[in-house]
């Protein structure tokens, strides 16, 4: 048993206190705009000028993906705008929560005036922002590497106020995810005092359930939520897909409610929540059941997400897919063996399905991959399951999570590529 004063007690409650964070936007542009309010305040003046370098990974995230509280504007320049005009730093990934009419004014009439250019920079660092402001004589460059809010450099005129050293793929500043493996996750879950974690999951239900309503009864993106509902009906297995589907629709489409994230991301954050709470009201379980359901559901994406990281050309929702099937098995009684098959069975239905950015299609894809978690419980209920040697199938749940771990972050390389290249000339 995995218990409170045990080494991985604390670090599983430690990455389950980083990870889940509230976000309002998506988490790409969002980080822009952080970079962009932090080298204002720094600069001390709103820039005349600015350059953004970014990886492409961050231009592909951005690119087509409405930013929350600017009247509907997309991409990096309206990003950095809305950081520069009414960003408030120490709020970091809810950095444009607070804009008013006026600042949406602000910011068009900013983005006429004011010369914002973007960069591709070549970077080893996948994600990797660094913001220059320039005001008079003065200049400020604030970087982000790895993760979203991870500043490693804050110049002003030449001289360096802050640095830390990054290496690439590496987390400085985040628990380690080394000792996550299924069994344990699974342990951690029906063993944890419900106390350490109900703030943390209490939150994550509360806002990932709001948005999601948002979604279904507004008019966002490609509506992708009610499509679901009005053609397939109202059976549970629809309703899950639909409420993590319509969080996103609201989410990618310039909603102004805040999420809770997963390894930096809003979509894996709904798409590991919603599926599992939709079934914890079908099943009448308890509170309690349902609080140990989401942390397996969150672990078990966290936990497939660090051997792939924070960007890739693979879309994270089929992690966060397999997770709410992990989840959704927990609450219908499952347990390790129950999960590992879930798990895998949902990862050798839908692993390699590309992420293109964000954007209205990042709803489909994550209806697809709930639906895979459903259809992996399904089929171990049913007796048949996906066995190794089958495609990327190895024998054993770590064993198959390390083999999509090798395919999205070295295999898919080239293709991160060609889907950037593809995206630029668009």
């Amino acid at each position: 048993m995995v218990e409170n004063n045990d080494l991985r007690y604390r670090n599983f409650l430690q990455i389950l206190k980083e990870e889940l964070i509230p976000a309002m936007g998506c988490t790409e542009p969002i980080a822009i705009a952080y970079a962009a309010a932090k080298a204002k305040k720094v600069l001390g003046y709103v820039p005349e000028k600015t350059i953004v370098e970014v990886s492409g990974n961050i231009i592909k995230n951005v690119k087509s993906v409405i930013v929350p509280n600017t009247g509907h504007l997309k991409g990096i320049f309206a990003a950095t705008a809305a950081g520069i005009i009414a960003g408030k730093s120490e709020k970091k990934l809810e950095v444009i929560s607070d804009v008013t009419e006026k600042d949406k004014e602000k910011i068009k009439e900013y983005l006429s005036t004011y010369p914002i250019e973007v960069k591709l920079v070549d970077t080893p660092f996948i994600f990797d922002i660094q913001m220059n402001v320039f005001y008079k004589d003065s200049s400020v460059k604030v970087r982000i590497v790895n993760y979203h809010t991870n500043i490693i450099l804050i110049e002003k005129n030449g001289k360096v106020l802050y640095h830390k050293e990054a290496t690439e793929s590496k987390e400085e500043g985040l628990s380690g995810k080394e000792l996550l493996n299924v069994e344990d996750i699974v342990d951690f879950a029906n063993s944890v005092d419900i106390q350490d974690i109900q703030d943390i999951i209490g939150r994550q239900i509360e806002y990932n359930s709001k948005i999601a309503e948002e979604g279904l009864k507004n008019n966002y993106g490609a509506n992708i939520g009610s499509v679901l509902i009005s053609t397939y009906g109202s059976d549970i297995k629809v309703r899950a897909k639909a409420k993590a589907a319509a969080g996103s629709d609201a989410r990618m489409n310039g909603c102004e409610l805040p999420v809770i994230i997963i390894s930096g991301s809003g979509n894996q954050g709904m798409t590991a929540s919603l599926p599992v709470i939709e079934y914890g009201n079908e099943l009448k379980v308890s509170k309690e059941k349902l609080y140990r359901a989401l942390i397996i559901s969150d672990l078990v994406t966290i936990h497939q997400k660090t051997g792939i990281g924070r960007l890739s050309a693979y879309c994270g929702a089929v992690c966060a897919g397999a997770g709410s099937g992990a989840g959704i098995a927990y609450l219908y009684g499952g347990g390790y063996r129950e999960i590992s098959h879930t798990i895998v069975n949902a990862l050798s239905i839908v692993s390699g399905m590309i992420c293109d950015g964000a954007k209205a299609s990042c709803a489909a894809k994550i209806a697809t991959a709930v639906d895979a978690g459903i259809l992996g419980y399904h089929m171990f209920k049913e007796g048949q399951q996906f066995r190794g040697g089958d495609g990327i199938v190895k024998k054993g749940v770590e064993a198959t999570i390390s083999n999509v771990g090798k395919l999205a972050k070295e295999g898919m390389k080239e293709t991160d590529k060609e889907i950037i290249s593809i995206m630029m000339e668009n």
